[in-house]
């Protein structure tokens, strides 16, 4: 079996997936819900500062409620991870619950209309954030190089720096692009849909998240055992 180092690996693949899932939830939620960022903090905060400056009418209440939610989910994958040994377990929990968040807020927009800047609009942001909240907190504790699923500064820095352009060896530059081109991707499919319906690309998020769950997940598991 090969190392996470390796994109070869259950785990590693798991992550890349999860990646495209990324790109698809980020784009419901800055193309279809007011631009904010589901799981991109990073660019919640920015784009915070930038509404409270006043700049080009950018929302202020949405950032707050995504970075609220994604901080709680947090909490709850950190707690997530204290009660769980096995690490591959603790993200297959992590997954049940987006995959059940993701389709909630499927649902709701199949049901209702949804605005963004008003309370159905912040809802969705809010079930969002939370599911990439306790994501995130379930992958800092695998410790997988290079793959947070949610962010590409780091990945970018590092599949740089470490080129043989830059001098280094290249070693993990196939692993680290693979986490670009997967968020990149993920993006491209969710923008495409976006331009359907907002639900269409939620349902997209919900069944990306479902078959990693049932299908890469148990690869996952087993090579840990």
């Amino acid at each position: 079996m090969p190392s996470t180092d390796s994109i070869r690996h259950p785990l590693t693949r798991t992550l890349l997936v999860l990646t495209v899932t990324t790109g698809v939830i980020d784009a419901a939620s800055y193309l279809g819900l007011g631009r904010v960022f589901a799981a991109n903090m990073t660019g919640n905060v920015v784009l915070l500062g930038f509404g409270i400056a006043g700049s080009a009418g950018l929302p202020v209440i949405a950032p707050l409620v995504s970075l609220a939610a994604f901080l709680t989910g947090a909490v709850v994958g950190g707690r997530m991870g204290l009660a769980l040994e096995q690490k591959e377990e603790h993200l297959s929990r992590a997954m049940l619950i987006e995959v059940g968040l993701t389709a909630l807020a499927t649902l709701i927009a199949i049901a209702f209309d949804i605005t963004p800047g008003h309370f159905s609009g912040d809802l969705i942001i809010a079930l969002l954030a939370f599911a990439m909240g306790v994501r995130n907190a379930t992958v800092r504790r695998l410790k997988v190089a290079d793959i947070s699923t949610t962010v590409l500064t780091m990945t970018l820095t590092g599949l740089a720096a470490d080129s043989q352009l830059a001098g280094g060896t290249g070693k993990g530059g196939w692993r680290r692009g693979s986490a670009v081109f997967a968020m990149g991707v993920g993006a491209v499919a969710g923008a495409l849909l976006v331009k359907a319906d907002l639900s269409l690309v939620l349902l997209a998020a919900a069944l990306l998240a479902a078959v990693t769950w049932l299908v890469f997940m148990p690869a996952a598991i087993a090579a840990a055992d």
